[in-house]
């Protein structure tokens, strides 16, 4: 065996960032008889990950659980993609995704326990580029460039593949953070490094196509968010919540709520029993659940909530996975994980999407003088919001399943909320510096009838404020959000439909 090292100065420039440094690219050459490795005892590496097979997204989870058994710690997860075959076009369509790692593990350790997860998992030799129930590519092993009879790292293929290279792009912020990263940019052999390559095989303007669609597993389907505006209706089953408290407490007068909504337009029901208005007193798990589980069985009785999603709106791990085994699809989380320490590893062990809200605080404390001082609002605020998603992803939440809300009328001012409805893309832009994937997780907004607009508007009562509503989630919606929670559900749709209308005008019929 024959190792060398190469060692560039390289000078990487990418969206106005720059960084200067020494980017050490080891070249591993391997004779067949080769029977010793050399590599540190730690290496960062990334994974790419594809099935057409079976119940793909299964597949994936499984693939990723049998990974973290041999040896591989997951640290990041790219975006989940549904894309059409390459090459051998007659199959059925991928998932495709990308992890990213450490591990102890040799390189070719590490590809002998992927190709025994294949074989473990069924794939078994065929056609070249045909069907497989998991496919496990090594991208990247550490800052190694990797020649030998049965490995190349990086991936010879990688360059000419959008499916790959999308989820990989994903595993980055647009900041290089750190030599390792650098080295892979500078693996492309683009002055821009991975970006520019992003750009130049279609970039952006390839996701929503046909044939490289970002979706969100939810439920039974796979949920493509860019294609409309989503309407949450909200279900309050409290007796003190700020714009309808007690007045669907009753199982009937929930359920006749529920049917209206639905006949109205909306997409997902939030369903919430327990108040996270300023100041309200915190119930127990126990209380929560008598209130919420009569209703949400009734709820998945009736024949309209067919096609429909259920969200539990909740902060105990408990209540979450209480509702999830009954047939909620969805936790909303107004803590972001932070007054449960369990909720994390629930949510990642019951695999549904996972909104994780900005707040500080909690409800008793989130309007304190401390928790409303900012110095950036929307830098902080995305600051915090990642961080929440980051420990969300470390505690086994794929970045695939997280959906970001800046969380309106928690921790701030009026001034605040009118900020985030207009600062939605600096949010994701500062998130995006750290994780593209996270940056690029649906966002939701939740402005209805809220305080700010009573000020605002003069209007104290809140179930006035719907005029207000529609304004503030028209903004919301022409700065990016996806999904909008709403109390009148009819006039937001409205809404949100025009938004839609115009911004597929503004994007061109191509882009939708």
């Amino acid at each position: 065996m024959h190792v060398f090292k190469q060692i560039n100065p390289i000078k990487h420039g990418f969206k106005g960032i720059t960084k200067c440094c020494m980017a050490i690219s080891p070249f591993l050459h391997f004779s067949s008889d080769a029977a010793v490795e050399v590599h540190t005892p730690e290496e960062e590496v990334v994974i790419a990950l594809g099935s057409n097979v079976g119940d793909r997204l299964h597949n994936f989870n499984e693939a990723i659980r049998l990974m973290k058994m041999s040896g591989i710690q997951i640290t990041r997860h790219g975006c989940l993609y549904e894309t059409e075959p390459a090459y051998v076009t007659d199959q059925p369509l991928f998932l495709n995704s990308a992890v990213r790692g450490i591990t102890k593990l040799g390189p070719h350790e590490l590809l002998s326990v992927l190709k025994k997860i294949e074989k473990d998992m069924g794939r078994v030799d065929g056609i070249r580029y045909g069907p497989r129930p998991i496919d496990l590519d090594m991208l990247f092993y550490g800052k190694f460039n990797i020649i030998s009879e049965v490995l190349n790292v990086p991936h010879e293929r990688i360059w000419e593949r959008p499916f790959v290279v999308a989820p990989l792009i994903d595993l980055l912020g647009s900041a290089i953070d750190s030599d390792m990263v650098a080295s892979w940019h500078s693996f492309s052999k683009q002055t821009g490094g991975l970006f520019e390559l992003w750009k130049k095989l279609g970039g952006d303007s390839l996701i929503g196509k046909e044939g490289l669609r970002r979706v969100l597993p939810i439920g039974n389907q796979l949920w493509d968010w860019s294609k409309k505006t989503h309407v949450m209706g909200v279900l309050n089953l409290t007796p003190d919540s700020f714009s309808d408290g007690g007045k669907f407490q009753s199982v009937e007068t929930a359920v006749s709520q529920v049917r209206l909504m639905i006949s109205e337009g909306a997409d997902i029901i939030d369903i919430g029993a327990q108040s996270t208005r300023p100041f309200a007193s915190r119930i127990s798990v126990e209380e929560e659940l008598d209130r919420l589980v009569p209703v949400l069985e009734a709820v998945l009785e009736i024949p309209e909530i067919e096609g429909k999603l259920l969200s539990v709106d909740t902060f105990y791990s408990k209540v979450a996975s209480e509702a999830i085994s009954k047939g909620a699809h969805i936790i909303n989380d107004v803590s972001g994980g932070k007054l449960d320490s369990s909720m994390l590893n629930v949510a990642a062990i019951l695999g549904v999407p996972y909104v994780v809200m900005h707040m500080r605080g909690d409800p008793c404390t989130m309007q304190n003088s401390e928790n409303l001082h900012y110095e950036d609002l929307c830098k902080q605020v995305a600051s915090e919001l990642y961080m929440q998603a980051r420990e969300a992803e470390l505690s086994g939440v794929p970045a695939w399943r997280i959906i970001i809300d800046p969380g309106i009328g928690f921790s701030k001012k009026t001034e605040h909320n009118l900020e985030i409805l207009m600062g939605l893309p600096t949010i994701r832009g500062e998130i995006a510096m750290k994780s593209l994937a996270v940056s690029h997780a649906p966002i939701l907004i939740g402005p209805s009838r809220k305080r700010f607009l009573g000020e605002i508007c003069n209007r104290p009562d809140a179930s006035e404020r719907d005029p207000a509503t529609v304004a503030a989630v028209t903004a919301g919606i022409l700065a990016g959000a996806n999904i909008i929670r709403v109390h009148n559900v009819r006039d937001n749709l409205d809404a949100a439909r025009l938004c839609d209308a115009l911004l597929k005008q503004k994007r061109g019929p191509h882009m939708m």
